[in-house]
């Protein structure tokens, strides 16, 4: 006998469809310039290309920075948006959506989201032209993670989750290293990010190291960026640029709202 589909999950179908859409675009490299297509055949000699010193240095700089923020600075970027009302708007959105399970009302949830996402990069870019002009490179970075976080403390909060654990920074971390890297290697994180996040929904406690991820996401943030500077031309004073900022908000929430989205819906079924 033919399966009787209610039109809640007909509409989850559908949706999970479109994430499923959007990841496979997140996998295609975004429209490159000229002189980006004719330098991508040599990334890897261009990366071997950057002194193990420079690297070494951002890199420290990028695990000092999560380290930092990840443990005191939680509550000073809670500061900078309100939580309450966030919560409040998913909580009335949900609701909606669990009442009358369509197009309309999910979207309605993805809105309030985007408009965070939309003043996030705003920050980056002022932030980091300010600190660029001022010719300053690494002592900039928990500031730049601080923007980093915030943007994803919002998606995350936007669709019902919370960021302040373990298990759930393990998830976070792994959302960065995606947008950091590229091919079959971004593939491999998207994959893992859904693994964790099927672990935490169930109540399994995730089995990995943090401060090992931490190293491991400062590693991807270390070469990403200065790859980009050196493709770029510009100067490594001041490494974390508001062209170079901008960007990797970009690409780290762009993965962060499908992502969390996907959670989201998952929970509905």
């Amino acid at each position: 006998m033919r399966k009787i589909v209610s039109k809640k999950e007909k509409v989850l179908i559908k949706q999970l469809k479109l994430i499923d859409k959007k990841e496979d675009k997140l996998l295609i490299d975004r429209k490159e310039s000229f002189l980006n297509k004719k330098i991508s055949p040599y990334k890897n000699k261009l990366e071997e290309k950057i002194p193990d010193k420079l690297q070494n240095t951002l890199q420290a700089a990028f695990e000092k920075g999560f380290n930092v923020v990840f443990k005191k600075g939680i509550k000073i970027i809670e500061k900078s948006f309100d939580k309450d009302k966030i919560n409040e708007d998913f909580n009335i959105n949900d609701y909606a959506v669990n009442i009358q399970t369509n197009k309309k009302n999910i979207k309605n949830i993805d809105k309030k989201t985007n408009s965070k996402v939309l003043l996030n990069k705003s920050i980056s870019v002022l932030e980091g032209g300010i600190l660029g002009v001022l010719g300053i490179g690494l002592p900039d970075i928990p500031i730049f993670i601080g923007v980093i976080l915030k943007t994803i403390y919002e998606i995350s909060l936007g669709y019902g989750f919370s960021y302040d654990n373990d298990d759930e920074k393990i998830y976070i971390l792994n959302i960065i290293c995606s947008a950091m890297t590229t091919g079959e290697e971004k593939r491999i994180y998207l994959n893992e990010i859904d693994k964790i996040a099927e672990q935490i929904d169930k109540g399994i406690k995730v089995e990995r190291n943090i401060d090992e991820l931490i190293k491991e996401t400062s590693n991807k943030m270390a070469i990403s960026m200065l790859t980009s500077k050196f493709i770029q031309g510009l100067p490594i004073v001041g490494v974390v640029g508001s062209v170079t900022n901008y960007k990797t908000i970009k690409d780290i929430s762009k993965i962060a709202k499908v992502k969390y989205k996907k959670r989201y819906l998952i929970k509905l079924k």
